[in-house]
């Protein structure tokens, strides 16, 4: 059996810190090390230096048609064209379902392009016109959109939220040209989920305005 070795002798300057770290009470200790944390992660706010607002402290002033009204608005630049309408316009048709565009709900045309409205920086759309599902309201006529409309004739939604979403997608859609067929209009309205999978009537839907148009 080896003999036991000895510790290696201590300075005084480590003695010192031991002795001083031991005297202390445990709760103190604690209360201490939980305070110098946090002033390490709040850095300079708690040495008096200015902190950026809750807003991130970079605002934009944006103006854009929607629905036919010209809108001017001061907003963080970080808010996205469908927050814009809903939380500051009240257009609460457009719908935030994903909010990471992969499920189609928010789409609204901006210059009659379809965009996924959650991934739109607002502050990208200065002078731009935007149109909503609001914007299709009956004319003095009384007469619904031909696609809302058809929409209805077709039976084409269930729970119907999805629904403006996919009746902005599908305007878009057959402006563009692309309703020559059923895989046609099924290839190019796939970004537009519908849970309740109502797809078969929303292609007949889009099939029939498109013949109407």
């Amino acid at each position: 059996m080896s003999p036991e070795l000895p510790d290696p002798p201590r300075s005084p300057a480590a003695e010192s810190e031991s002795a001083s770290t031991s005297a202390l009470p445990r709760r103190t200790f604690i209360a201490a090390s939980a305070a110098t944390g946090a002033a390490v992660v709040a850095g300079p706010a708690l040495l008096g230096a200015p902190a950026a607002s809750a807003a991130g402290g970079h605002s934009s002033q944006v103006s854009l048609t929607v629905n036919g009204n010209r809108r001017t608005i001061t907003i963080d630049n970080r808010t996205s064209l469908l927050d814009l309408l809903r939380e500051h316009f009240g257009l609460t048709g457009t719908k935030k379902g994903c909010d990471a565009g992969a499920c189609g709900a928010c789409t609204v045309l901006v210059d009659g392009r379809r965009v996924n409205g959650c991934l739109t920086l607002a502050v990208r759309l200065d002078g731009a016109e935007v149109t909503t599902i609001e914007g299709l309201s009956p004319g003095e006529d009384g007469r619904l959109h031909p696609l809302q409309q058809a929409f209805i004739d077709q039976d084409a939604f269930q729970c119907g939220y999805c629904t403006p979403g996919q009746i902005m997608s599908g305007i878009a859609c057959a402006r563009e040209g692309h309703t020559g067929s059923a895989a046609e209009i099924r290839e190019w309205m796939s970004g537009n989920i519908c849970r309740c999978g109502c797809y078969v009537k929303i292609v007949r839907a889009v099939q029939q305005a498109a013949k109407g148009r």
